[in-house]
């Protein structure tokens, strides 16, 4: 398989697990993908996980990636569920999912 290039535009779909919900972790994930370029959305699940759809450049999404295992002040993150695939061109920016 050949190399991709890092500017590549991807989508990455990301389930977050731990510590997620009540500690800012929508609006720091949301101010996180704008500063990178990304667009795509962020939401709490009902089984209290956080959900990740962004897309962008592949160097974007990879430090994006790296945000994602931290997060913010206060959580613990315990493990990401990742995987990528085509971007779709879909959004127009990142916003939060209620």
């Amino acid at each position: 398989m050949a190399d991709r290039p890092s500017d590549e535009k991807v989508r990455l779909h990301a389930v977050v697990h731990g510590h997620v919900q009540g500690v800012y972790f929508r609006a720091t994930t949301q101010r996180e993908a704008v500063q990178r370029g990304l667009t795509g959305w962020v939401r709490n699940r009902w089984d209290g996980t956080v959900e990740v759809v962004a897309e962008g450049p592949r160097s974007a999404l990879a430090s994006f990636e790296i945000f994602l295992h931290q997060g913010p002040p206060g959580a613990h993150v315990t493990h990401v569920d990742i995987a990528y695939s085509e971007a779709t061109g879909e959004f127009s920016g990142f916003h939060i999912r209620y």
